[in-house]
């Protein structure tokens, strides 16, 4: 998976050229010497998010022509820029107009204290010329305004405050980036049941990323063939040990969703696929198959994300809240009724769910949905999850008249046993609002039945994806 890979960032520190040399033989330097410090502290805190592209401050043409060259030739995911005091403003016009699309954050840091008393005095003339961060912020908010970029935000604090908003906007960006180089791959076809969960594949490459390959189940089959026994009893034996089994599980139907499980994510590795998006109610599935795998991922180092039901834009968000969250378990869930008598939501899914998260909060327990149906495995068994309490940032996305849409929400599950057999499953609440009132607004907004879900709040990172993608956001809260 590409998004193991470190974020890269490019910094650009914009100092003046005429103030360089000012204060030679001061108490604290010259101004030049003081922006030395002042570079050291920002790698500092931006090294502690990913890997630093940077070619030293930008004081003349040719240091933003090198700038740019660096920033474009190490692919970084975002630019991070800075005027470190009131600077001339030709290099940051120059950047503004040569360096190719990409996200920018204006970044003016504010200095927590600054103590001059009598500008007579060199040193403290050369403190004051040198804390004029704020001179050139606005200076350059004018451009960055004038010129229109795509992709840019501004943030003015102090050290905290914008670390704190830069590791929002590179985790954006970073994503964005990955996103570009996926890969998605559709087992076997759109769910014809659901039309509300189609897609147009173009737009997707175009104003997401990812490439999207479509698979067919007679390659499922034919890499169904070639699991070997040793494969498929490394895998049973060692879900057998790690997880709870309810009686019912038919454990010849157990190793056959096992062993098209692995044949899933070797179909998968095959075509290079970080999401693959599995039409598991495909009669075609059921007729060949004879069940719905559901034992992605066979092993907890699996780095493949799969979701169910055809559903790729949805898929697309389980995947995103993967990446913003920086590899966490994310999960595909279905909002299924109101609790009117609790107060909360019930919400999970039937079919591949992430259900390594906590081997307490797994049972092995018999497809209940398709029990008695008439394919070759029927009922064959699930992962039935329950999703640990805590604080989850809920995503769905959609498309709507050709522009893809996010709708973002926080939920909170609260204690849950296993009572929706062989469905991954958890009861959730809002912090502030009813079930009926959150539910109210999403359909205000419209949306399908669909969602990703991971534990954490990265509401600001999707917020701020949107915004990078170009794409209609809404939050619910």
């Amino acid at each position: 998976m590409v998004n193991e890979r470190p974020a890269k960032i490019g910094l650009l520190l914009i100092g003046s050229p005429r103030f360089k040399q000012l204060g030679e033989g001061t108490e604290h330097g010259t101004y030049g010497e003081r922006k030395l410090i002042e570079e050291k502290e920002i790698i500092k805190n931006l090294e502690k998010m990913g890997e630093v592209v940077y070619t030293g401050i930008t004081y003349e043409r040719e240091d933003v022509d090198k700038a740019i060259s660096a920033f474009f030739n190490e692919k970084v995911d975002c630019v991070i820029a800075s005027y470190l005091s009131w600077a001339e403003d030709f290099a940051w016009i120059r950047f503004l107009r040569n360096m190719p699309e990409m996200p920018v954050l204006l970044a003016s840091f504010v200095r927590e204290g600054v103590y001059v008393t009598d500008t007579n005095d060199e040193d403290q003339f050369l403190d004051f010329l040198s804390a004029g961060a704020l001179v050139g912020v606005q200076e350059s908010s004018g451009d960055f305004a004038r010129f229109n970029r795509p992709m840019k935000d501004t943030i003015l604090g102090t050290m905290d405050v914008v670390m704190e908003k830069a590791k929002v906007f590179i985790a954006a960006a970073k994503a964005r980036s990955v996103l570009r180089d996926s890969t998605v791959g559709l087992l076997a076809c759109f769910n014809e049941a659901m039309w509300s969960t189609y897609l147009d594949p173009y737009n997707i490459f175009q104003k997401v990323g990812p490439e999207l390959h479509f698979l067919s189940v007679a390659e499922l089959c034919d890499e169904i063939e070639q699991v070997t026994d040793e494969e498929l009893k490394k895998v049973t034996d060692e879900i057998k040990a790690s997880f709870k089994f309810y009686p019912n599980v038919d454990y010849e139907k157990f190793d056959a969703s096992v062993k098209a499980s692995i044949a899933v994510e070797k179909l998968s590795a095959k075509y290079g696929l970080d999401l693959t998006v599995l039409n598991d109610i495909d009669t075609v599935l059921f007729g060949h198959v004879g069940l719905r795998p559901g034992f992605m991922p066979t092993t907890a180092e699996s780095k493949l994300t799969c979701v169910p039901e055809g559903d790729i834009g949805n898929g697309l968000a389980t995947y995103i809240l993967r990446l913003l969250s920086g590899g966490k378990r994310a999960n595909f869930i279905e909002p299924f009724y109101i609790v009117k008598n609790r107060n909360c939501i019930a919400c999970g899914h039937a079919g591949p769910n992430d259900y390594r998260g906590d081997a307490n909060g797994t049972i092995v327990a018999r497809d209940e949905r398709f029990a008695k149906s008439k394919w070759k495995y029927a009922g064959a068994p699930f992962a039935w999850y329950v999703f640990p309490e805590g604080e989850y940032t809920v995503l769905h996305m959609s498309e709507n008249n050709g522009k893809m849409k996010m709708v973002c929400l926080k939920l909170t599950a609260i204690p849950t046993k296993h009572y929706l057999a062989s469905y991954s499953h958890a009861d959730f609440v809002h912090e502030t609002l009813s079930p009926e009132e959150v539910w109210n607004e999403l359909i205000k907004i419209g949306v399908n039945q669909h969602y990703g879900i991971v534990p954490g709040d990265y509401t600001k990172e999707v917020e701020q994806l949107a915004d990078m993608l170009g794409f209609e956001y809404h939050f619910v809260g």
